[in-house]
């Protein structure tokens, strides 16, 4: 049997079917507000944003939040909206260890005179980790060890009468005498589990749905002073320490019949709620399924002194955090259907009938839901294309997708946005919101200086686009934008590595470095020395790529990342910055160290002029002496995640054992098994 394809029909059932899918996807997500259905990638869903989202005020009543919230699930504006602070991700200086307290047996006389802490992006804004110390106790929140044990007969509930021996948990967090080194010792233990902050006396753990504060001024008999257990609804998303005072940031689940009051967390002696009218939203209609709160707490008592809140969508997010302000992240589209119609109008006016783009702009202000807009979209495209025979259609469809395509390369930044949202560390509240075109990589993107905020963003490099006008040559671009103190940007270099991505950013001062990557390294220099005008000074092409950026001395930049299959090691020389230099490399016969997830895993001692790296196979010493990266001790052996230093020793610290070396000759001075 012979089948004629009818191209006519054939297109008009291609864009009934999208519609309807999206349409089905609409439903599904307003019955299912908390589960994502992908029939379109996140970035790529047609959804659009109006102008004013930036506008923040709070909820008069739970009535208005609910209303708003049925407004949002009809009118999905910007599918990856992400509120201001959803989906936040953890990613340097290196924070001064907690000063002896009292109580702890520290005198001045035998306190130690250099000790390390955790590498942080900001100096003195302290970050979680699963290592803290005080230069007296180290507390290390080992991971869990299965380990086979006495063998048992498994019930027939459990399938059948096979011997399996069981799993034994072995996760804690150990208590250790680090000094003196020769006399290392675990002196305590605490039945937690998680990352840590530490603050004089006052140890804070991290412990899935619970947040709990230790009094450890006796660390062989730590004593808890206060807990907060999070709601089912609600996730830690991170926290930071400054001052003396614990930041946490909290996301919850909308709950879609009583979205407010908030009841983040359960307290020891009641719950702690947040009003309608503490909660934060735009005055246009975004998609939400979250709400964010930001608690300032006090680690020794586990009072809140203060809180603030928002809604959002548990999409992706960054926070960063200087010394006066935390920066949330939130992503957007914009308006979609204004993208198409600049689109036809602008460069496919001569193949589009006046009427259709009359009815387009028409269509831009009709006060619609967006599954309504979209299906009138369809419409209109589709009387567009039952006006034309078949030679025509094939025509005018090829013509429309090689435009698009010039098109979104020219215009890609109108339309994928991120938010910013500045709060004020001293009152907690919003200080100001700006936007920028493309989504940062994460916190080290962000820099405060001088009254300025510094973003790196990349834009682009996924296809978008729906029905006629899809284009999979989508490439990516990379900015750096300088926002003010009211988040308006002043000055931006643009157009940094054309169709790759950002892999690394440190901002230094009046420099900022950017590294993107897709076969080559490109290291990028710039000069923000003039807000209004930032600059590209120079530009140094190597093979592989470096994902984390650290300052190891003036003008020396060490780049950690890979080349093919091997962790690699860059020495920069950026002191002149029309002439960036790579002055030595090193290449490990490691396929991964964990520096490549988290910056805390690096460690640099300056006064000896090394810096320590963990692999998969033992742990690493680099001497950066001369402008060489030599290594100087190769430990193996250990299951190696961190480092600190105490004096002149190094403690190397693995799930499975302590190693101390001298830093003097590098000799091994004590080993602890955990």
């Amino acid at each position: 049997m012979n089948f004629v394809i009818d191209t006519k029909r054939a297109l008009i059932i291609v864009a009934v079917a999208v519609v309807l899918a999206l349409g089905t996807v609409m439903v599904l997500n307003q019955f299912y507000p908390n589960i994502y259905f992908p029939a379109l990638p996140l970035s790529w869903r047609p959804f659009t944003t109006p102008a004013n989202i930036s506008e923040m005020k709070g909820f008069a009543s739970e009535e208005e939040f609910k209303a708003y919230l049925h407004e949002a699930q009809a009118n999905p504006s910007g599918a990856n909206y992400s509120g201001l602070g959803m989906g936040l991700r953890e990613d340097t200086a290196i924070t001064a260890a907690p000063k002896a307290a009292e109580g702890t047996g520290v005198t001045a006389q035998s306190a130690p005179d250099r000790v390390s802490g955790t590498n942080v992006q900001v100096l003195g804004i302290d970050e979680p980790d699963i290592v803290k110390t005080d230069g007296q106790q180290i507390y290390f929140s080992k991971n869990p060890v299965y380990y086979w044990g006495e063998p048992r007969i498994m019930s027939s509930v459990e399938g059948g009468s096979a011997i399996m021996p069981p799993k034994n948990y072995d996760g804690a967090i150990k208590i250790i005498k680090a000094l003196p080194a020769t006399e290392l010792s675990v002196i305590g233990k605490i039945d937690q589990q998680g990352e840590m902050l530490l603050s004089g006396n006052n140890l804070v753990v991290f412990s899935g749905e619970k947040i709990v504060g230790y009094d450890v001024s006796d660390p062989k008999n730590p004593t808890q002073k206060w807990s907060f257990k999070l709601d089912y609804r609600d996730y830690l998303i991170t926290s930071r320490l400054k001052d003396g005072k614990l930041y946490l940031v909290l996301r919850n689940d909308v709950n879609q019949a009583k979205p407010c009051p908030l009841k983040p967390i359960i307290l020891e002696n009641g719950t702690f709620e947040i009003k309608c009218q503490d909660i934060y939203h735009p005055t246009a209609s975004v998609p939400i399924d979250s709400t964010f709160t930001v608690l300032m707490v006090d680690p020794s008592t586990g009072q809140i002194a203060n809180s603030i809140s928002f809604v959002g969508s548990s999409g992706q997010s960054v926070i960063y955090m200087s010394g006066d302000n935390l920066y949330l992240t939130y992503s957007y589209n914009d308006d979609l259907i204004k993208f198409y119609y600049n689109f036809l109008s602008a460069k496919a006016h001569d193949i589009v009938p006046l009427w259709m783009l009359t009815k387009l702009q028409k269509l831009m202000d009709y006060d619609l839901s967006f599954e309504a807009k979209m299906t009138e979209f369809s419409m209109i495209m589709n009387n567009f294309q039952n006006s034309l025979n078949e030679d025509e259609q094939l025509k005018v469809s090829n013509e429309l997708v090689n435009r698009f395509t010039d098109y979104q390369k020219e215009h890609q930044r109108e339309l994928e946005k991120t938010g910013i949202a500045k709060i004020s560390l001293a009152s907690l509240k919003v200080a100001a919101v700006g936007n920028v075109p493309g989504h940062p990589l994460n916190q080290f993107s962000l820099d405060e200086y001088d009254g300025h905020l510094r973003i790196a963003v990349t834009v682009g490099g996924r296809g978008f686009g729906w029905g006629y006008f899809w284009s999979s040559q989508n490439e990516s671009v990379n900015d750096v934008y300088v926002l003010n103190a009211g988040m308006k940007a002043v000055g931006s270099v643009l157009g940094l590595g054309q169709g790759e991505k950002i892999y690394s950013a440190r901002f230094l001062g009046n420099q900022g470095y950017v590294v993107t990557f897709k076969e080559t390294d490109p290291f990028y220099v710039l000069d923000l020395s003039d807000p209004q005008k930032p600059v590209q000074t120079g530009e140094l092409k190597i093979p592989g790529y470096s994902a984390y950026l650290h300052p190891l001395a003036d003008n020396r930049i060490l780049g950690v990342g890979k080349e093919g299959q091997q962790v690699k090691l860059s020495l920069f020389d950026v002191k002149d910055p029309s002439n960036s230099k790579e002055i030595a490399k090193y290449t490990l016969d490691e396929y991964w160290s964990e520096i490549l997830n988290t910056h805390h895993a690096f460690l640099q001692d300056a006064k000896n002029q090394v810096f320590f790296m963990p692999g998969s196979k033992g742990g690493y010493v680099f001497s950066y002496k001369d402008d060489q990266l030599s290594l100087a001790k190769a430990v193996s052996g250990v299951q190696a995640k961190r480092a600190l230093y105490i004096n002149d020793y190094l403690y190397i610290i693995g799930d499975n054992q302590i190693i101390v070396l001298n830093e003097k000759s590098w000799e091994k001075v004590k080993e602890l098994e955990l």
